[in-house]
C-alpha cells in the first residue's frame, strides 16, 4: 500500500508548453518511492498521458456551469480510489523530488492531523527534463541559480491525512481563494499547519495564462468571486504560508521564527478580530497594512 496518493486535474495537453511542463511534473511524481498518482478529468490528451505514465485516470469529475472541475468532486473521487493513508492535491506544473516523501514521513510521525505545504521555487523552463541518473541534483542547481523563491502567498499542493478535509465546498479548481481556505480550515480545526520549505525543493514550472478564458490570470475570473463566497468571505482567503503553526527543519517540527512579515500578519489578524462587527469591506481597508502603505504614498505625493 503506497504512503501517499497524489491527485491532480491537469489542463488540456493542447498547448505545447503546457503539455511539456505537465509531462515533466507527472513523470517526476511517478519516480517517487511509495507514491501512487491519480489524474482527474476529461481534458484533451489526459487519458493518453495517464496511459503513457502508467497512472490511474478517473475521467468523470463534477464541474460548474462553465465546465471547470470542482475540488469537492476531486477530493471525493481521490478518497474513494486511494488506498493510502495520506492524500495530496497538487497542481500539474509542480516537479517533486524524494525529499517531498521524506517530509511527509517525518510530519506523519509527529502529528495525527495536519496539512503539509511549502513555498515553491519558480523556474523558467523551455525543454523537457532529462530524468537520467542525477537529474534531481542538476535540477536543484539550475533552480537555485535562477533564485526565484515564490512569496508565501501561493500554495500549489496540500498533503494531509485521509481523515482531514472531509467537507470541501464546491470550489472551482484553477481559480483563486480555495488554497487560502485550506489553510484557514486547518487553523480553525486546530490542526498543525506545517511549512516544509526548509526541508524540500518544490519546483513550479512557469507558464502564462493563455489556457484560461481571454488569457486572464486566475484571480480575474468570476469563479474566483464564487470561491471567496464559498470560503466564507475575504477574511478566510487571506491565509497564507505565513499562518503556518510549524516548520519542518532538519527532520523536526519547530515554531516558525518571527519575521517582519509574520509580525505584520499577526497584527492583521488582531485587527480583524477587533473590528469583527464592521462590514467586510471596512475590515479589509482597516486590517490590511499594504493598503495603508498605498494611502500614505498617495498622501506624500
Amino acid at each position: 500500500m503506497p504512503l501517499i496518493t497524489l491527485f491532480s486535474a491537469p489542463k488540456p495537453f493542447a498547448d505545447p508548453h503546457i503539455a511539456m511542463i505537465q509531462r515533466n511534473a507527472i513523470k517526476s511524481w511517478t519516480l517517487l518511492p511509495d507514491v501512487e498518482v491519480i489524474l482527474l478529468g476529461e481534458e484533451q490528451g489526459l487519458a493518453e498521458a495517464a496511459r503513457e505514465f502508467g497512472v490511474k485516470h478517473i475521467p468523470h469529475v463534477k464541474r460548474n456551469a462553465n465546465g471547470v472541475p470542482l475540488i469537492s468532486s476531486m477530493f471525493k473521487l481521490a478518497r474513494e480510489s486511494s488506498s493510502s493513508d495520506l492524500l495530496c492535491i497538487i497542481n500539474a506544473d509542480m516537479v517533486l523530488m524524494p525529499d517531498f516523501v521524506e517530509a511527509a514521513r517525518r510530519s506523519r510521525l509527529q502529528r495525527d492531523k495536519y496539512v503539509l505545504l511549502s513555498q515553491r521555487w519558480d523556474y523558467d523552463i523551455e525543454a523537457s527534463i532529462d530524468f537520467a541518473n542525477g537529474w534531481e541534483s542538476r535540477l536543484r542547481e539550475s533552480v537555485r541559480k535562477q533564485n526565484q523563491l515564490h512569496r508565501p502567498a501561493g500554495s500549489d499542493f496540500f498533503l494531509f491525512p485521509k481523515s482531514c478535509y472531509q467537507d470541501i465546498p464546491n470550489f472551482a479548481i484553477g481559480r483563486a481563494g480555495w488554497d487560502n481556505w485550506m489553510i484557514y480550515k486547518a487553523r480553525k480545526e486546530s490542526w498543525a499547519v506545517i511549512d516544509c520549505t526548509p526541508s524540500v525543493t518544490i519546483v513550479h514550472q512557469n507558464h502564462d495564462y493563455s489556457h484560461l478564458p481571454e488569457g486572464k490570470p486566475h484571480y480575474e475570473h468570476p469563479e474566483t468571486n464564487e470561491n471567496i463566497r464559498l470560503a466564507g468571505g475575504q477574511a478566510n482567503v487571506r491565509y497564507t504560508i505565513l499562518d503556518a503553526t510549524h516548520q519542518l527543519a532538519d527532520g523536526k517540527l519547530v515554531r516558525p521564527k518571527m519575521t517582519s512579515l509574520r509580525l505584520t500578519r499577526k497584527f492583521e489578524l488582531f485587527l480583524r478580530a477587533l473590528f469583527f462587527f464592521l462590514p467586510e469591506n471596512w475590515v479589509e481597508n482597516l486590517a490590511r497594512p499594504k493598503r495603508w502603505q498605498k494611502r500614505f504614498k498617495k498622501l506624500l505625493k
